[in-house]
């Protein structure tokens, strides 16, 4: 009667190991998994920030360059507005001069 129940104790006991073995493997399994996706996620967001960052400085250096054309045009808008601007134009494009200066012209 002894050796029966420790036949049956032996075979519970193979039973809950085996079950247990199982359920690590299972779990072991599943933390692999997780483990795999978060790895490729984790390259894929690698490489947008990338991009990301590529695009932030492409932009940085647009609004550098609008911001400058734009000191541009205010010095060009406060030339247009004096006298000097005024004389250039009637110089170059209607020909005008002062009384007092000499035109040369070339043959």
């Amino acid at each position: 009667m002894n050796d029966v129940k420790q036949r049956n104790r032996r075979r519970r006991q193979r039973k809950r190991s085996q079950n247990h073995k199982r359920s690590v493997l299972a779990i072991s399994a599943v933390v692999l998994m997780l483990t795999v996706m978060v790895s490729a996620n984790s390259m894929t967001l690698k490489a947008k920030n990338r991009e990301y960052q590529a695009q932030e400085t492409e932009l940085k250096e647009q609004i550098q360059a609008e911001q400058d054309r734009k000191k541009e045009i205010k010095e060009l808008e406060k030339y247009v507005g004096t006298d000097k601007y005024v004389e250039d134009v009637a110089k170059e494009k209607l020909g005008l001069v002062h009384d007092n200066e000499i035109v040369f012209k070339s043959k």
